[in-house]
């Protein structure tokens, strides 16, 4: 892919979403004169997800800044180690995961992660006629643990149309941690009840991050993306040339 503006900005969404979850920072982060790419995140298993993401940021010409939100912060972990177009991380609402730690071991870390009260387990055939799970988010439920500041038919929409993650990939642990070579961001939620504040704030001194906080749920793509994209912005300009 080739393009002409300063960055290419990659967007990898979370479990339980998809990549429409970015919508309202695109259009800002293509006016800023970025070209953007919103990356369809398998959520499939961790390392298979990210060398998905891997091959797409080898098909860009240029520098890259990566924005993960939730799980999409652990793929990009993954994908984005070593990689020599990269010059930013952003995580937003997402973990910053030390090489053998797993999703699940981080969020149990501190008290807070509440999402897990609405995890729906459901079984599905693998190519190898075995059998693997899926996490799905209660519909019921979505809204206040996941989506708590958006709007109600909003939250409804994203509830019906979520995407499940693989039990094998929440539970998987890293092995590699991009953020200990390239310079980070972290966009902590202060009403998240996936990823706890308290969390957020010892992953992000651990990692030596630039920490921003807001009042906002899980689903700060969604409900606050003025903040979102500022953070990117603010990645891609303090990382540029």
């Amino acid at each position: 892919m080739t393009h002409n503006a300063k960055r290419t900005i990659v967007l990898v969404h979370g479990a339980s979403a998809d990549s429409s979850s970015w919508n309202g920072s695109v259009t800002a982060l293509l006016d800023a004169g970025h070209h953007v790419i919103a990356v369809a995140n398998p959520l499939r298993s961790l390392e298979g997800d990210a060398a998905y993401l891997r091959s797409v940021l080898d098909s860009i010409e240029g520098p890259i800044v990566v924005a993960g939100h939730s799980y999409g912060g652990v793929v990009m972990s993954h994908a984005a180690d070593g990689h020599p177009a990269v010059t930013a991380l952003v995580y937003v609402a997402s973990v910053l995961a030390e090489p053998g730690e797993s999703l699940v071991d981080l969020v149990t870390k501190f008290p807070g992660a509440t999402l897990g009260e609405a995890a729906q387990p459901v079984p599905y055939p693998t190519p190898d006629g075995g059998t693997a799970t899926d996490l799905y988010i209660d519909q019921a439920r979505s809204g206040e643990l996941f989506a708590g500041d958006v709007d109600p038919v909003v939250a409804q929409r994203m509830a019906v149309t979520q995407r499940p993650l693989g039990l094998a990939a929440f539970e998987a642990p890293s092995t590699r941690a991009a953020w200990t070579t390239f310079e980070s961001w972290a966009l902590a939620a202060r009403l998240d009840r996936a990823i706890p504040t308290e969390l957020s704030r010892f992953m992000a001194e651990r990692a030596g991050a630039h920490l921003v906080e807001v009042d906002a749920s899980h689903t700060v793509t969604v409900s606050q993306p003025e903040v979102v994209t500022d953070v990117i912005l603010q990645a891609a300009e303090k990382t540029a040339g």
